[in-house]
């Protein structure tokens, strides 16, 4: 026999960080203990937010640089949540404003910017994704990228930048005499080595060739690069 579904108590109020004016976060944002819960609409579904997260454009919102289709609410963001869903609650934000930010208990979302978390990930790994993979891989789709095309990638340190370098430097054909490993790949980088060449990396663990330093700071490096 299956177990029965326990279906969970949705309380009026929860606590949610609001802002109801634009201007700068210390000015403008503010918490509150018992703000109502959200009404959902037909098309709409209740998430219990277990973890949400902040990007560039939040702060944009909050600032008032979008105030022609949005309007204040909860601080927005991305969320994962109750069902295991996760998704970009602002994806479609330019169709008219949302009233429902993240920074809450709970939220109010379109059942069509939603998707199962995949099990691999961690509630905070799924909320950290939806804004910036779906920006990397809509790009890439609208530039018809395929097979054997090349791409140069600009600002590729940041969230969606990093999501579009998927490669695996490993299994490139050529090697490199020279690895800088500023993000802590391990032994992956001791494949895209030359024979005889050298690998330095800024963070651990590291297996040979690579080797790990620690930065000894003196003003001869900043002579030296004075120059340029």
């Amino acid at each position: 026999m299956a177990a029965a579904f326990s279906v969970p108590t949705i309380p009026s109020v929860n606590k949610a960080w609001i802002y109801e004016e634009y201007g700068k976060s210390a000015d403008v944002l503010k918490f509150e203990a018992n703000f109502p819960v959200p009404q959902v609409k037909e098309d709409q579904v209740l998430i219990k937010v277990v973890a949400a997260s902040l990007n560039p454009i939040d702060f944009k919102r909050m600032l008032g640089f979008f105030k022609n289709i949005d309007s204040p609410r909860p601080q927005s963001g991305q969320v994962q949540g109750w069902d295991e869903v996760y998704g970009d609650i602002n994806e479609k934000a330019v169709d008219g404003p949302k009233q429902f930010g993240t920074l809450a208990e709970y939220t109010a979302a379109e059942d069509k910017v939603l998707a199962l978390k995949p099990k691999n990930l961690s509630f905070v790994e799924a909320a950290s994704l939806p804004l910036a993979i779906e920006t990397a891989y809509e790009g890439l789709e609208r530039a018809e990228l395929s097979a054997g095309k090349t791409i140069l990638i600009l600002g590729g340190a940041g969230g969606v930048g990093t999501l579009a370098i998927q490669e695996k430097f490993e299994e490139l054909p050529e090697k490199f005499d020279v690895v800088f490993d500023a993000v802590g790949e391990g032994e992956r980088v001791g494949k895209a080595v030359k024979e005889g060449g050298k690998a330095v990396a800024i963070i651990g663990p590291v297996t040979p060739p690579t080797t790990v330093f620690f930065l000894t700071s003196t003003a001869t490096i900043l002579k030296k690069l004075k120059p340029y």
